[in-house]
């Protein structure tokens, strides 16, 4: 996966609350190949005229800031792939769904949660000012308003550390692959009937 160390980019406001994943890609695209590509089919049912990822001023947006309970339903982790393959690298919102949170840290989209009022002001403002930026910095974990404003956040230690490496749970699993080996030649000679 792609590291995710820092990232400067036009945020785009999606001020709804409880955004499922069936909203973020429907279900009917879930047979279609990963390498197929995701992006044509994030939010393809709700997309209306005028929806904030068409319009010009949010174009190439990299960062979606959104309602609360984000990526709530059913744990597709297709959602994960519709954003990440459009180019949304981050969602910032007051809460996740924790399945969507956790297929999204060991796909390389970072979620930021930040409380409700934080997230409501920042939605009004990207709203007044389409095509505004936010800077967010993985390692001093913060997000940074145009106007210099920065917003702390939490994160996970070892989920922090994947995105920075862009390592997934393979990857770290295949770093310790030479102990794994050894052990299972140690446990064949140990245990031979298994």
């Amino acid at each position: 996966m792609t590291p995710f160390v820092t990232l400067d980019a036009v945020a785009a406001p999606l001020p709804v609350a409880n955004v499922d994943t069936d909203q973020i890609i429907p279900a009917r695209f879930l047979r279609k190949p990963r390498s197929a590509g995701y992006r044509n089919f994030l939010f393809a049912d709700v997309r209306k005229a005028g929806f904030v990822l068409d319009r010009p001023e949010w174009a190439g947006a990299g960062i979606l800031v959104a309602g609360p309970n984000f990526g709530c339903g059913s744990s597709r982790e297709a959602a994960v792939y519709a954003l990440v393959d459009a180019g949304i690298r981050c969602v910032v919102a007051p809460s996740f769904g924790d399945i969507f949170a956790g297929n999204a840290g060991k796909n390389g989209l970072l979620t930021v949660t930040l409380p409700e009022a934080t997230v409501g002001g920042l939605l009004d403002r990207l709203a007044a000012a389409p095509g505004a930026r936010l800077a967010v910095d993985l390692p001093a974990q913060t997000v940074t308003e145009a106007d210099g404003t920065v917003h702390a956040f939490g994160i996970d230690a070892f989920r922090k550390q994947g995105l920075i490496d862009g390592r997934d749970d393979v990857d770290v699993t295949l770093a310790h692959a030479a102990t794994i080996a050894a052990w299972e030649a140690t446990d064949r000679d140990a245990r031979p009937w298994v």
